[in-house]
């Protein structure tokens, strides 16, 4: 049987106002409506849930056993009811995001400390992948990719301009190996390859010549899963590293690590944050969308919706 959810809130009404005409008030409806939905939910129990006279309403046995069961879970409804029309309306509450390791560390982690003092109310909750999530299936608020591997279905926002690939190396490494002066020289040195944790694949060295984009097909001793590992191995000296420039500015900025090859050097679009179009009026969403752009490194760039 279905709840009877209509007719049992004009019975609470009743119940709570002690008359139809009161009850009729206080829902703004007319009393033969009461009346008529009173009488349709007690055709469908097949009982008599209140007790009419001249001057008064009183419940039945039945009735009291109804009021003591449904007035507490309307209540709680009433508290669901209202808290949905609230979420996302201010600022607070739990908000959803997913992102690969190197926007966290380059975009995400630095922002994160400002961003809970202003809004202490607001809880983040951050899975931290390189999957292509489903956002809407994951129930998640929103996440991070490059500009060109967004779903056309997205609402995407571009946080940074686009992003320059280097290879990167210590002094030590090329005092001791030399510098390369040409992508396919890398297939003679010790290179830091990248797999990816959910498919496996093997991020590739990517260029840009004469031709066009082209890859090489570089070697090395390490092969690692997250992108502050081969940073790392190549301020250690243990190898040549793949990645984006920005993400190694300290390193270069302390001359720790060296870039070469920037001539040949391939540029990806920016980073952006997407999110379901249904989203885009959520408080929380907008307000860490909002310091994400003050508080990046890339803040003096213009930020623009695509």
């Amino acid at each position: 049987m279905r709840l009877p959810l209509i007719t049992l809130e004009v019975f609470l009404a009743i119940a709570r106002h002690g008359s139809l005409r009161a009850a009729a008030a206080a829902l703004g409806l007319k009393p033969s409506t009461i009346s008529h939905q009173l009488k349709s939910l007690e055709d469908q129990l097949e009982t008599t849930l209140f007790i009419r006279s001249t001057r008064a309403l009183s419940l039945t046995e039945a009735g009291r056993a109804l009021l003591r069961g449904s007035d507490p879970a309307f209540q709680q409804l009433a508290v669901a009811v209202e808290t949905a029309r609230n979420t996302g309306r201010s600022a607070r509450g739990t908000l959803k995001l997913t992102m690969p390791d190197f926007v966290y560390h380059l975009v995400v982690g630095p922002a994160l400390k400002s961003f809970s003092a202003a809004y202490p109310d607001i809880k983040l909750e951050l899975s931290v992948t390189d999957a292509f999530s489903d956002i809407l299936g994951e129930e998640l608020h929103a996440g991070f990719r490059l500009g060109d591997r967004i779903a056309p279905d997205m609402v995407a926002v571009r946080l940074t301009p686009p992003l320059k690939l280097a290879v990167l190396g210590s002094p030590a490494y090329f005092s001791a190996h030399g510098l390369p002066s040409a992508p396919t020289d890398l297939l003679g040195h010790n290179c830091i390859r990248y797999r990816f944790q959910t498919s496996g694949r093997i991020y590739p060295w990517s260029f840009i010549g004469e031709e066009g984009e082209y890859c090489v097909q570089v070697d090395g001793t390490f092969t690692v899963n997250t992108l502050p590992s081969v940073i790392d191995l190549a301020v250690n000296g243990l190898g040549l590293a793949y990645t984006f420039r920005d993400f190694a500015i300290r390193e270069l900025e302390s001359a720790a690590l060296v870039s070469v090859l920037e001539p040949q050097a391939l540029t990806v679009p920016g980073l952006h944050m997407y999110f379901p179009g249904e989203y885009r009026s959520m408080v929380p969403l907008r307000l860490f969308l909002d310091h994400l752009k003050a508080q990046t490194a890339f803040g003096g760039f213009d930020h623009g919706t695509d």
